[in-house]
């Protein structure tokens, strides 16, 4: 049995959904942010030293297992599914795989993560949030061309990079400019959110404001 420290309106969603998409078991212990801050409860250091979301604990490993960050924990019950949702087999989209999976949070969200606390900060906030749009763009116009030729982002079928991709552009269409204007991108938003899986884990998670 997994269990899921989950934060609400987080990066924690995506492990909802793909434990939904992969027919694991697991439960839900769900935390609300600070109202005033927005930052997690001091109860997840419990579980993490970083005190973050998402975290997991793999209840049926030797002596129970604490898993953080979402890559890692995506990768981590691609491994516990023996590889579903994994790599595809050919090369190409194998290595296509790989760049999505990082890209996700190593390249896409930082950029939206610097104009969400922008946006919080008086008087210069603003004006800053205009800088960084334009760097904003260039991401969310690669994306648009990269869906414009496939339907998922390693290839024919949906992979755990799509799970990954999932929050930085449900980010983007809420605050950052994604619109219709890029619907090759649209159109694989509306796919993942009508998907069975992604539903049941909207309802596993509770209130979530990118949906």
């Amino acid at each position: 049995m997994i269990i899921v420290h989950h934060l609400e309106n987080s990066r924690s969603q995506r492990v909802l959904w793909m434990l939904e998409e992969l027919g694991l078991p697991y439960q839900v212990k769900r935390y609300e942010r600070n109202k005033q801050t927005m930052l997690a409860p001091p109860e997840l250091k419990r579980i993490h030293p970083l005190g973050k979301s998402p975290v997991i604990e793999d209840l049926d490993a030797d002596g129970g297992r604490v898993i953080a960050e979402t890559g890692a924990i995506v990768e981590y019950l691609v491994e516990k599914a023996d590889g579903r949702l994994g790599p595809p087999a050919h090369r190409d989209s194998a290595l296509r795989y790989r760049f999505w999976l990082h890209y996700a949070e190593g390249s896409l969200m930082p950029p939206l993560l610097v104009k969400l606390v922008l946006g919080r900060v008086p008087l210069f906030g603003k004006a800053a949030q205009k800088r960084i749009q334009p760097m904003i763009d260039v991401h969310l116009d690669y994306v648009e061309s990269e869906l414009a030729q496939r339907t998922w982002f390693a290839g024919d079928a949906l992979t755990a990079a799509d799970v990954m991709m999932s929050f930085p552009l449900e980010a983007a269409r809420s605050r950052a400019g994604l619109d219709a204007s890029r619907p090759h991108t649209i159109a694989w938003l509306d796919t993942i959110h009508a998907r069975p899986a992604y539903q049941a884990a909207l309802a596993q998670g509770g209130p979530y404001a990118y949906a």
